[in-house]
């Protein structure tokens, strides 16, 4: 009986396991003025970006030790930071001015230039005090009608995050994610200032 009373209790009472949180990458935190194109620039196409192995899942990556990525039980992203990431870029490159139009690529759309780009690294770093989160972002400028590499460049951005736990990192993934979203804006303008006239 007293078994039966027991197994009852389980039933009826409520779950004490913790909630599951979700958390994005802020596409209104992308930063800068919207800057009127050039109608003669050139048009440039997003690839969608990749994730390298490990960091392609929408659970949120934490490190207390090297080459060890560990977890939060009970913190996700609401999507893998790599789709995440494509608004953000389109955004970003959007509003610099550099560009006649931006679009993302799909099969039938053509422009005159291209960025691949991978998010190599997007972790919580627990190694030092405060904790910080390191997001790398690699990046390749190629114009599409030749399949020539314009130019490529590794953006690595640390920030500290101002608490001990999952939001905090939040917090930071997002400050890191405008920091190299300015940088890679910066990267187009000089590659393109670079770029040779077309004959």
């Amino acid at each position: 009986m007293a078994c039966l009373l027991l197994g009852a209790c389980n039933v009826l009472s409520p779950s004490t396991a913790p909630a599951q949180t979700f958390y994005s990458l802020d596409a209104a935190a992308v930063p800068g003025a919207l800057e009127r194109p050039d109608p003669l620039a050139p048009t440039l196409l997003v690839a969608p970006p990749r994730a390298a192995a490990g960091f392609d899942s929408p659970r949120i990556i934490y490190t207390r030790q090297p080459h060890a990525l560990d977890y939060f039980a009970h913190s996700e992203w609401v999507d893998t930071p790599a789709r995440m990431l494509g608004p953000l870029l389109v955004s970003a490159l959007e509003r610099n001015g550099a560009f006649r139009a931006v679009g993302v690529t799909s099969g039938a759309a053509a422009g005159d230039l291209r960025l691949d780009t991978e998010l190599v690294r997007l972790q919580h770093e627990f190694q030092t005090q405060p904790s910080r989160v390191r997001f790398t972002l690699r990046a390749t400028l190629v114009d599409d009608r030749t399949r020539r590499v314009l130019a490529w460049r590794e953006f690595d951005t640390a920030v500290p995050s101002a608490t001990e736990d999952p939001y905090g990192g939040v917090i930071a993934a997002n400050q890191a994610v405008q920091i190299a979203l300015q940088e890679l804006s910066a990267f187009c303008i000089e590659t393109l200032r670079q770029r040779p006239p077309k004959p």
